[in-house]
């Protein structure tokens, strides 16, 4: 199957992304929306406000890709450069635009404001450009074309951005080069290490055909795999990403908790109300997050009761319950100070299920014994008590989050399929 592949490069122009005081969120919608086109976006450049810099960048772009998508520079104030760069670079002058002239004086009489002389040089545009309308703004967007390569310039405030791709962008480009359909199918495991889960499905993998790529995408405690085609027809391509992604069943169906974008505390939630089940946490070390992932879905007051965290030796003892010889004995950090966790908090909260975590999310309180990073979790209901422990990493706010993901994938794999 051959496929001519339509490459773009997003180039964001502005000191202020290189200053780290603006963070760049259009090219990862961009690149979103253009491939849903069927265009494959394979670089993205940032440069500051200066020409020389900015037209190197166009000059390198050119060479690259067949479509340059530009975001930035095209204030009214001094340091905005896209526009006479644009300019010099496709060799013509600037000259006032009637028609964007016409609808940056409505946008500011609409709204009851004068039109001075700077805002009225925004409708002062390239002589070899086509005027793209701006229906959010005053600053228009350009569209340059030469030697089948496309220029595209558009403002970086994000809504003006959006509204002009959506309306016009994506469909002139649709329109001006013969776009393959690109479709992603995303599997998305839990509980299995990036390289661990590459062993597994090897053989799969290297029997992938060729229009069909596959990506490994880890994040903490959750591996995406991304299976990317490249063809004619949308409908064979998601059959055949579909049989691929159930091949991958036997190999490690077990660590595969969902498909697309739907994240493990939805799938969850949603495996506790089809059960008709009720939930209730009792979290140490992780100190509230695990129920902020929980809460963060709609709909969770239909399974969840509510969370104790008892993060004091005395909390423990007092408030929940456990009793002073665990702790005295095995230390808060242990195996059967978490069995008594869960399974307290679900009686109190009379949940069907209970979970816990204690460990030591650091810098400090380790031992040679219990080094930083050491966490345990436990899954209580009226039949078992489910425990792991956990080696995690030196930084406090990744042993958070992974533990919290470990506990929500402990209750998945603790539900009884229906």
């Amino acid at each position: 199957m051959s496929q001519t592949t339509i490459t773009a490069e997003l180039l964001t122009i502005g000191d202020e992304l290189l200053y780290g005081q603006i963070t760049d969120t259009n090219a990862q919608w961009m690149s979103a929306e253009l491939s849903l086109a069927g265009i494959k976006v394979v670089r993205k450049t940032t440069v500051g406000d200066l020409e020389d810099e900015i037209i190197g960048a166009f000059a390198e772009a050119e060479k690259r890709v067949d479509i340059v998508l530009i975001t930035g520079g095209l204030g009214p104030t001094n340091d905005d450069l896209t526009k006479p760069c644009l300019a010099k670079y496709f060799n013509c002058g600037l000259k006032m635009h009637n028609e964007a002239l016409a609808e940056v004086t409505a946008f500011f009489t609409s709204r009851g404001r004068e039109l001075t002389e700077v805002n009225r040089q925004q409708a002062a545009l390239p002589e070899c450009c086509e005027k793209i309308t701006n229906k959010m703004g005053t600053a228009p967007g350009m569209w340059f074309q030469r030697n089948g390569k496309v220029f595209v310039s558009m403002p970086g405030v994000p809504h003006e951005m959006k509204r002009m791709m959506t309306d016009i962008v994506i469909p002139k480009l649709k329109q001006s080069f013969k776009t393959p359909v690109i479709v992603h199918k995303v599997i998305r495991t839990v509980g299995i290490g990036e390289s661990f889960l590459a062993e597994k499905i090897a053989a799969w993998e290297n029997a992938l055909p060729p229009h069909i790529r596959l990506a490994y995408l880890p994040s903490l405690g959750e591996v995406k795999l991304r299976l990317t085609a490249i063809g004619d027809s949308k409908e064979n391509l998601e059959k055949e990403t579909d049989a691929l992604a159930e091949q991958l069943q036997p190999r490690v169906g077990s660590f595969i908790f969902g498909y697309g974008e739907t994240p493990l505390e939805v799938v969850v939630g949603q495996m506790l109300r089809e059960r008709n089940l009720t939930l209730s946490v009792a979290e140490s070390c992780t100190g509230g997050y695990l129920s902020h992932l929980i809460t963060s879905v709609a709909g969770c007051s239909d399974y969840y009761l509510g969370t104790m965290i008892p993060y004091s030796y005395e909390v423990k003892m007092r408030q929940l319950g456990v009793k002073p010889e665990v702790l005295e004995k095995y230390g808060a950090v242990s195996e059967p100070t978490i069995i008594e966790m869960a399974n307290i908090v679900r009686a109190k909260f009379n949940t069907n299920i209970g979970v816990a975590t204690s460990g030591i999310a650091g810098p400090g309180g380790a031992t040679p014994e219990k080094p930083v990073g050491t966490v345990w979790i436990a899954f209580s209901d009226k039949d078992k008590t489910v425990t792991r422990k956990l080696q995690l990493s030196p930084d406090r706010g990744i042993n958070i989050k992974m533990a919290s993901v470990a506990v929500l994938n402990l209750i998945r794999q603790n539900l009884n399929p229906l």
